[in-house]
């Protein structure tokens, strides 16, 4: 006879299953992007800070959606957003097929700020949902295990990417420096349009199958904390949320700074003196990684306290990117891919960590956590760099980057004021 103890952790561990289905969705999708951009750099003939405003707009819409993400979470439950965050992804992705037929900057920025919407109420929902989803003590390591299938889709998009788009263009399969004819030009962005249809489909498809599963719902007793009790809590009392945004804020310039501007720096000729479709498959070693890396970090952060785990990884980032920002050749093109090992716990590591101890807070903490994403626009900044400094010298910022991490996972994340940790309810 099969316990209650028992039905429920098989019942969650079908709903990490689908959710682990989830995150390699958005971490493809995500990464798309990174072969996207200077795809657009060639079609709109873009400066890098042009090129990496692009990707400001993806993570603006971070900044715009997170925090009404959570507040409709908490109306409609983390099934029902999450279908709806798959829905509104599906859209924007089916507007890059008239974007790509318009050769219009504007309506792809739109469609990619949609997009971008759609996964932040993702964010939203399943990061919490899987820290929650089981006991407190293995938190970081359950959501860096899904992170680590997120980390999958980031390593199999570049390829994805390559192949569908910059293979298949004038500007992916010639030497960096090649100018383009505006016949050329309208020709390569037509190459977007089957990848997002794809895309697009997939997502369809991912929000028939989650619509027609059951997940364990968080109990109505905590989901909110009830008015009274509410107005006696405040997240910022909790140190390890409060230094967790800034965290998670320069993580993701970090993060996004080496990979938008890593086939750029790759194709130089100081470096790896090759095309854009071709640097697009040491990309993919970046992602893998990260993969391995999280994989890795879900077995270490189980057996590990968290801090001191993100502590030798953040140290580890940090000194690899010294190495890329100094170094030339193989050697600096090495450092820059093994940063992806570096960067591979630190997400779920700094979320887990960002939220633990806030009990019924969990949602609107969440949703701060999730809004700090929004520091991937400030990756303009790392493309201002590049163009007045050099693109090698900007990765002094990456730099930075990770030194503050490493100061989070010491110091900044010790939990202060911490309440009870949310229940389950049985699944519907």
């Amino acid at each position: 006879m099969v316990t209650k103890t028992a039905a429920r952790t098989q019942s969650y561990g079908k709903a990490l299953a689908l959710l682990a289905t989830l995150f390699f969705m958005w971490g493809f999708i995500s990464v798309i992007n990174n072969t996207l951009l200077p795809h657009l750099r060639s079609v709109f003939d873009l400066n890098y800070t042009q090129t990496t405003l692009i990707e400001s707009i993806w993570f603006i819409a971070y900044g715009v959606a997170a925090m009404p993400a959570a507040f409709l979470i908490e109306r409609v439950g983390y099934k029902k957003a999450i279908i709806i965050g798959l829905a509104v992804m599906a859209v924007g992705a089916a507007g890059m097929v008239p974007a790509a037929r318009l050769t219009s900057f504007g309506v792809t920025l739109a469609s990619l700020f949609v997009i971008a919407s759609g996964i932040a109420l993702l964010q939203v929902a399943a990061n919490p949902y899987v820290a929650v989803i089981g006991t407190p003590e293995t938190s970081a390591s359950r959501l860096t295990l899904v992170q680590a299938f997120n980390s999958a889709g980031t390593f199999f998009a570049p390829y994805f990417g390559g192949y569908l788009i910059l293979s298949r263009t004038t500007a992916g399969t010639s030497l960096e420096g090649v100018t383009l004819t505006l016949e050329q030009r309208a020709a390569d962005a037509q190459a977007t349009q089957l990848p997002y249809i794809l895309v697009a489909l997939m997502l369809v498809g991912l929000a028939i199958l989650i619509s027609r599963s059951r997940l364990p719902e968080l109990g109505q007793d905590t989901r909110r904390a009830n008015a009274e009790e509410r107005k006696r809590l405040s997240l910022w009392k909790h140190r390890n949320l409060v230094f967790g945004l800034p965290a998670i804020f320069l993580y993701v310039l970090a993060e996004i700074g080496v990979a938008n501007l890593f086939i750029n720096f790759v194709s130089q000729p100081a470096i790896g003196n090759m095309t854009q479709a071709t640097a697009a498959n040491y990309l993919i070693l970046l992602w893998m990684g990260m993969m391995l890396g999280r994989f890795g970090g879900s077995y270490l952060l189980a057996r590990f306290p968290e801090g001191n785990v993100l502590a030798c990884f953040a140290l580890f980032a940090m000194l690899v990117m010294i190495a890329a920002a100094t170094l030339n050749g193989p050697a600096a093109m090495w450092a820059l891919i093994l940063v992806g090992l570096g960067h591979s716990i630190m997400f779920p590591a700094i979320f887990a960590l960002g939220i633990k101890g806030l009990g019924p807070l969990t949602e609107e903490g969440s949703g701060l956590l999730v809004t700090a994403i929004v520091g991937g626009a400030l990756v303009v900044v790392q493309g201002w760099l590049a163009d007045r400094y050099g693109l090698q010298n900007s990765f002094w910022l990456t730099v930075a980057c990770e030194a503050y991490i490493l100061f989070y996972a010491l110091w900044g994340s010790k939990p202060t004021h911490g309440l009870p940790p949310e229940r389950l309810d049985e699944p519907a």
